[in-house]
């Protein structure tokens, strides 16, 4: 069982999806986390991450681990993947077609690894498993999501979130966008337990099977 959870930077992807994830008893996966861990790589080697060839190579050689705790090449990144210079650095690493394909590889790799999960990302339910039994597009009014990510950060981000939907958007290789099947999900001015709850509901009709449910 895989629900693939989709979005923009600030819908609230990875704190529904890790409710979502915990209450059907699933593992989950931030595969934004993966591009971040690359990114981080690469500023650590002194990269540039406009060299696509040299950001690939690296890509394919780098050690990530996504759980609780980001571990890259042995060591936690987790608070130094969403430094303000990761997140200007990331752009360019997952518009970069062949790091793309690498994690594509691992994403799905992880879900065979772990028997299914929730994943969350921006282009789960179109590009990586397109056969997910559940695909949800969570979006939110751009205000709110700048609001969002603020309070996270600590500070005004709001033409950040307008250059990273800009950026995923219109990027030529999986760009983010709603599958044809995905359930959009507003959630501006909602809380968390009720997209949860929309979600877990979607489950319940659609009997998907997990562990917890």
């Amino acid at each position: 069982m895989v629900v693939a959870v989709d979005g923009p930077a600030g819908s609230g992807k990875s704190t529904v999806a890790r409710a979502v994830a915990d209450k059907l008893g699933l593992s989950y996966l931030d595969t934004g986390a993966m591009y971040r861990s690359v990114a981080h790589a690469a500023l650590a080697a002194g990269m540039s991450t406009d060299d696509a060839v040299a950001v690939a190579e690296l890509a394919r050689r780098v050690r990530i681990d996504v759980g609780e705790r980001v571990m890259v090449d042995g060591g936690d990144a987790t608070d130094a993947i969403r430094s303000a210079e990761t997140t200007r650095a990331v752009t360019a690493v997952a518009a970069n077609p062949e790091v793309r394909a690498e994690m594509v590889s691992r994403q799905r790799a992880w879900v065979e690894e772990h028997g299914g999960g929730v994943v969350e990302g921006r282009d789960i339910g179109s590009v990586v498993f397109p056969d997910a039994r559940l695909k949800v597009f969570l979006t939110a009014d751009p205000a709110e999501r700048a609001r969002r990510r603020a309070a996270e950060a600590g500070q005004a981000v709001a033409t950040d979130i307008a250059r990273r939907d800009e950026a995923d958007s219109t990027r030529e290789h999986s760009p983010l966008t709603a599958a044809e099947d995905a359930v959009t999900i507003d959630t501006t001015d909602r809380d968390i337990e009720d997209v949860v709850d929309e979600i877990l509901g979607l489950v319940a009709q659609r009997h998907l099977p997990g562990k917890g449910w």
